[in-house]
């Protein structure tokens, strides 16, 4: 479980293909504090598990399953990506509660500068338009921002200058593919509206 507070940027450093995946070595310093083998780290918002420590990264496996819904299938060697290590029960909830299960990825529309804030324009998916809402939670490639603006094709969310300067966002122009987690309590609440209404 995280908060969808990044810790960190790290960079791909390596690329290894394996039998239904691939394995990652990302480049970082601030989350080796107390990372190990076996630890979940969000990375761009999906749950990954660190494999293999290494002096100056971390290795972690991904999936196909995970490669077929994140945005880390076209990871390149020299990309950044947002690292955030799982939540400690002692910890404060600065963001929302975001599990690092990918609902889907959608495009980039826009990013403008307004000067007190960057507005960032996504596509939304059909895969996530009944979880979000006007100033609902969302995780866009594992930040955790608020949702300012809503419309049937997309939403907007307004991004301070400290998050925009340390997390990937500075580095990404329109038609990139981000990570979306969808607020997940708005998950339970239809599933069970669902099974009450099969039940009656």
């Amino acid at each position: 479980m995280f908060t969808g507070i990044v810790e960190e940027v790290g960079k791909v450093k390596s690329i290894r293909e394996k039998s239904g995946g691939l394995s990652l070595l990302i480049e970082a310093t601030h989350i080796l504090d107390d990372l190990k083998m076996g630890d979940s780290i969000a990375v761009n918002g999906a749950c990954l598990t660190c494999t293999k420590l290494e002096q100056k990264g971390f290795w972690a496996d991904v999936s196909k399953e995970t490669l077929d819904k994140t945005n880390l299938k076209y990871a390149s060697v020299g990309e950044y990506l947002n690292l955030e290590r799982a939540l400690k029960l002692s910890d404060r909830l600065s963001g929302h509660i975001v599990l690092g299960h990918v609902d889907c990825t959608a495009n980039l529309l826009s990013i403008k500068n307004t000067g007190d804030f960057y507005i960032l324009r996504v596509q939304l998916s059909k895969d996530i338009n009944n979880y979000v809402i006007l100033k609902g939670s969302v995780c866009v490639d594992g930040m955790s921002l608020t949702v300012s603006n809503l419309t049937e094709n997309y939403f907007e969310v307004a991004v301070i200058p400290h998050t925009f300067e340390n997390t990937t966002l500075k580095f990404r122009k329109p038609a990139y593919k981000l990570n979306i987690e969808a607020d997940y309590f708005g998950k339970f609440i239809e599933k069970y509206l669902k099974n009450l209404k099969e039940v009656k």
